[in-house]
């Protein structure tokens, strides 16, 4: 069995500053809002497991709503591991890009949800991440090289960069 890997960096851990850091006060989870791109993540090449960005995000809080865009090329089995993992599959008849931006602006306006979690590597969701971060929500962006865009990483407040190959059988085709 193959460990998780992936990193996590919060904006203060990729600018250093010179003030020294106060000291952690326990606080409670927040509430994340998660929209994985399917389609750009969800690859076999890359062999990212649903699993995996779970883990990796219940170290900043606690997930709400958990979403999979899927286009209607996606493999039942694909299809099937999203159910099994608890997330909600939206299967959508050609570009999934629209969808994601919809989802997102639905989170986006859930006071119910603090953080808005990301998985994609496409740069073309910047302003998802912008109008989220203008409306006062902490956003984490999740993906993998390579095509990790770096506008995306710069603009979010965290980044968690998935790793490697596994075992997974599940993911889109080339």
């Amino acid at each position: 069995m193959r460990t998780a890997l992936f990193k996590i960096l919060k904006r203060e851990e990729r600018e250093p500053k010179e003030k020294e850091k106060p000291e952690k006060v326990e606080t409670p989870k927040k509430s994340i809002g998660l929209i994985i791109d399917g389609p750009n993540i969800l690859r076999k090449e890359f062999g990212i497991k649903l699993e995996n960005i779970k883990e990796a995000l219940e170290k900043i809080g606690k997930i709400r709503v958990a979403k999979v865009v899927l286009n209607q090329y996606a493999p039942q089995g694909l299809i099937e591991a999203v159910v099994n993992q608890g997330f909600e599959p939206i299967i959508v008849a050609g570009d999934t890009d629209v969808r994601i931006a919809i989802e997102a602006m639905e989170l986006i306006y859930n006071s119910g949800i603090e953080i808005i979690a990301l998985a994609t590597r496409d740069a073309d969701f910047l302003p998802i991440i912008n109008e989220a971060k203008r409306k006062g929500k902490e956003t984490v962006v999740i993906g993998v090289e390579p095509g990790f865009s770096v506008a995306l990483q710069n603009a979010a407040d965290y980044v968690i960069k998935m790793e490697g190959k596994s075992d997974q059988s599940e993911g889109y085709e080339e």
